[in-house]
């Protein structure tokens, strides 16, 4: 919130002297920070309840990054409370994890392992969980993010596919979304070549034959695998693992995959070819894609009426990219001699299933990933995913997020906060009655612009933008989405400066657009309001605000005054402070010529009163002012 009262404008350019008392950080605090040693959990949300930066702490990557004294406080549950009370997160597991996955997160948090919960039970339970970990019969419906309430913070699949998890939602609602793709990478890949030889001689068929009681060879003839081309579509993990053990087995390999580097599968002796040209030559099809709407029934009538006569399929990837009616009817014409199938577009598929019950088909239960080194690996890939998520590390293996390495993300730490505290503080500066529909950020730096990363700033000052005039939780996650939907604009351009190539950026510069503004000695020469920022010692500080020169730590309260440059005036305001109770936790001048106009920044421990902020605006040589929240 700002208040505001405005005199006769004058906004000539200025220089700056600074009186600031801000007190950097402590070396052992930004340690704490940089290498995420800290016993509280980090976010990229930052802490309404206490303003200070004199101790670091990381909150909740995907929502916070908290400042805090000794007694920290934080919000919890929408209270505050002291950090040492903080309440552990609680993991919702739908679905059987492995132990050694399980112990990893009781070490963290309270645990709550219940099985095959209907829709209906899964919306109550959800609302009190901060994380829920799902494998593939778990439903994560747009509903339950809506029964979450903004409590959910992450969600984990413990497995690679994730169609069961409606991302679009998660992502509206600032849930990161991750999931365990290389655990289970060769088990699968194994399913899929025991399913290829075991179809090839028609293991199944013969096993049930004998244990029906007869012996039939003449009838289960095979084939065999040598000199056979297989066709890998899906160059993957595990499409890829595949591919090695098909070449030991000696048959010839090509891939289909619009994503897949040619010099990597090259490197393995595969060939990357056309969809046509892959289902068109290939002896065997062995399916390893995503279920997206591009892949969706991606084998129907059209793609098998263009397949070689006789050719055999492998799915162990996602039931729905086979439309199954299709391939029931190009079994019974004879065009695909035979399939074996680990996936369905229903799991359980229907006990009546004429693909299940087809003689020539060979079925799994979904066993992909059973293994017991594969199960176990999975528990512990996606149980570290979360608890990482929960700590605020932005995991290699999220999905609806970009990742941010740890090395990026201790470096721009301070500038975090920074980014924020520039979009709370320009909003703040903007008239009642101006939408904000346009934003640019400049990132002066003196490294290449293609070395810079900003995904993370542009996300912070969207947060901080919004988040106060709205009832919007923004993070990393959200943050673009609800840019968009709120009709905000962002750009970005990077500005190289000549200044030391250590520091990652040299300074932060928010321009907002079309909009009024509370100060006017905020409105740069072309009438936007504009403000700059630099961090000095690991604390954020305001650096100019319009065309004139300042320096401010970007912490607690903050006056902006513009008056005639003359003695008392530091006195006068300060005993009308005073008198109030109201501290005085720093306070810095910058004047553009001696005795003309001057800026003075004052920061407060509280909020002052209405009288108090009338009685600033009554001094005769105030100008203009404004009281601003940081």
């Amino acid at each position: 919130m700002a208040s505001s009262t405005t005199k006769p404008i004058f906004t000539p350019p200025s220089t700056t002297t600074s009186s600031s008392s801000s007190q950097p950080p402590t070396r052992s605090s930004l340690l704490s920070f940089l290498r995420n040693t800290s016993s509280t959990p980090i976010s990229l949300k930052l802490s309404h309840s206490h303003p200070s930066f004199r101790s670091l702490s990381i909150k909740n990557a995907t929502k916070t990054i908290e400042s805090a004294e000794t007694s920290p406080v934080s919000k919890v549950g929408g209270k505050d409370t002291i950090n040492s009370q903080e309440t552990k997160p609680t993991v919702l597991v739908s679905e059987k994890l492995g132990e050694a996955g399980l112990e990893l997160l009781r070490n963290f948090g309270d645990v709550d392992c219940s099985y095959d919960l209907s829709q209906e039970d899964l919306c109550k339970k959800i609302a009190s969980c901060d994380a829920l970990i799902v494998r593939s019969g778990t439903k994560v419906t747009r509903q339950v993010f809506e029964a979450a309430k903004g409590k959910l913070k992450v969600v984990g699949r413990a497995g690679v596919g994730i169609d069961n998890v409606d991302l679009q939602a998660a992502t509206e609602f600032g849930c990161l979304v991750v999931n365990a793709p290389t655990a289970n990478t060769v088990a699968a890949a194994e399913h899929g070549i025991a399913l290829l030889a075991s179809m090839a001689r028609n293991v199944a068929q013969a096993d049930a034959s004998m244990k029906a009681g007869q012996w039939q060879r003449n009838k289960y003839v095979g084939v065999s695998l040598v000199g056979k081309t297989l066709a890998v579509m899906g160059f993957g993990k595990v499409g890829s693992e595949v591919a090695r053990r098909a070449k030991g087995l000696g048959m010839e390999v090509i891939t289909h995959d619009p994503y897949a580097p040619a010099d990597r599968a090259r490197a393995i002796g595969v060939e990357v070819v056309s969809f046509d040209e892959a289902i068109s030559t290939a002896d065997f099809i062995s399916l390893h894609m995503p279920l997206t709407p591009a892949t969706k029934k991606v084998f129907n009538d059209d793609s098998f009426a263009k397949v070689k006569k006789g050719v055999r399929i492998i799915n162990v990837a996602r039931g729905g990219v086979i439309d199954e009616d299709a391939l029931v009817r190009a079994l019974d014409s004879g065009k695909v001699a035979q399939a074996a199938l680990d996936v369905f577009t229903e799991e359980p598929p229907p006990k009546d299933s004429k693909l299940v019950q087809h003689e020539r088909v060979t079925v799994t239960p979904h066993l992909g990933a059973s293994t017991k080194e594969a199960q176990e690996g999975v528990a512990i890939e996606i149980a570290e995913a979360v608890v990482g998520a929960l700590k605020g590390e932005l995991a290699a293996t999220a999905v609806n997020a970009p990742m941010v390495p740890a090395e990026v993300l201790s470096e721009l730490a301070p500038y975090v906060v920074l980014a924020e505290r520039l979009g709370r503080l320009a909003v703040q500066l903007v008239a009642g009655g101006s939408g904000i529909k346009s934003a640019k950020v400049v990132y002066k730096s003196a490294r290449d612009p293609d070395d810079l990363d900003t995904r993370l700033l542009r996300a912070m000052i969207t947060k901080g933008i919004i988040e106060p005039i709205s009832d919007s939780f923004i993070n990393l996650v959200n943050a673009d989405f609800t840019a968009k939907k709120k009709g905000l604009r962002i750009s970005e351009e990077r500005e190289v400066v000549d200044a030391s190539p250590e520091l990652p950026i040299f300074s932060i510069q928010l321009q907002l657009s079309n909009v009024d503004s509370k100060f006017g000695s905020a409105a740069s020469g072309g009438g936007d309001i504009s403000i700059e920022g630099k961090v000095k010692n690991g604390i954020p500080h305001l650096t100019r605000v319009g065309s004139f020169s300042v320096d401010v730590s970007l912490e607690g309260n903050l006056i902006l005054c513009r008056q005639v440059d003359q003695p008392g005036m530091i006195g006068q305001v300060g005993n009308i402070l005073g008198e109030q109770n109201v501290n005085v936790s720093f306070m810095s001048v910058g004047r553009t010529v001696r005795r003309r106009n001057a800026i003075m920044a004052i920061g407060v421990d509280e909020e002052p009163s209405l009288e108090s902020l009338k009685k600033i605006g009554e001094v005769p040589a105030i100008e203009e002012f404004v009281f601003l929240k940081l």
